[in-house]
């Protein structure tokens, strides 16, 4: 599998170095931006395969930065910030981020992520999603198209809300465990993944149910995992 080119948008002088360091040990391509207006030019110069993307820059926020970018590009765009509080990370999500890595984090994580990353965007090259459609209620799932409709109204998901929910799909009726779900979209168990599953739920239940306080399709299981309800 071929190296991508990540832009790295961090202030912060040992963080960067940290992470570029890590990328040139494993022949990742970088770019590298101290700022949120520099992020933009070279996110629109570069093209980028993944960013790197710290939210508390000297000039613009990042979560405008995401909101900016995902105007013109749908390049997956990896969150690592300080910023541990659900609400930071709604919001981040809901602009578009991917994923959400929280400071401090382990190289080990950094790089799973990037290969998690990689192997979608190698996926979706490649057309390799299942050729079927899911049916439960109002809401349909083309793999092949890789869309979801609701109630015959079309779903913008980001590929990792689109990744659980497909998950969820194959698995209709069944209750999945924290670890299984986090090791399935993730390939890790590290603690700041459940905390990221939870995130991504939410942000998933706002899209697809029309009351999440009564959730039709999503089931909590408290302290075990989620479950996708069939609709008769």
């Amino acid at each position: 599998m071929s190296k991508l080119t990540i832009l790295v948008v961090e202030d912060d002088a040992p963080i960067r170095n940290l992470i570029t360091t890590t990328l040139r040990a494993h022949e990742y391509r970088f770019i590298t931006s101290v700022s949120g207006e520099g992020a933009v030019m070279e996110a629109a110069s570069h093209n980028p395969d993944i960013i790197l993307l710290d939210l508390g820059l000297p000039d613009i926020d990042g979560v405008e930065v995401i909101r900016r970018i995902r105007t013109w590009s749908n390049v997956p765009i990896i969150v690592i910030s300080a910023r541990s509080e659900d609400t930071d990370k709604i919001d981040a999500l809901d602009a578009g981020a991917d994923d959400y890595l929280t400071k401090p984090f382990s190289v080990e994580e950094l790089l799973a992520r990037l290969r998690v990353t990689q192997r979608r965007l190698a996926l979706m090259q490649t057309g390799g999603a299942p050729q079927a459609v899911f049916v439960n209620g109002g809401l349909v799932i083309d793999y092949a198209a890789g869309c979801v409709t609701l109630n015959g109204e079309e779903l913008h998901l980001t590929p990792l809300e689109y990744k659980l929910l497909c998950l969820l799909a194959r698995n209709t009726g069944k209750v999945l465990t924290h670890k299984f779900i986090t090791q399935s979209v993730w390939g890790t168990n590290w603690e700041n993944d459940v905390a990221s599953l939870r995130v991504f739920m939410a942000t998933l239940r706002k899209k697809l149910e029309s009351a999440p306080d009564s959730p039709q399709y999503i089931q909590t299981h408290i302290g075990i995992g989620y479950r996708m309800l069939k609709i008769e």
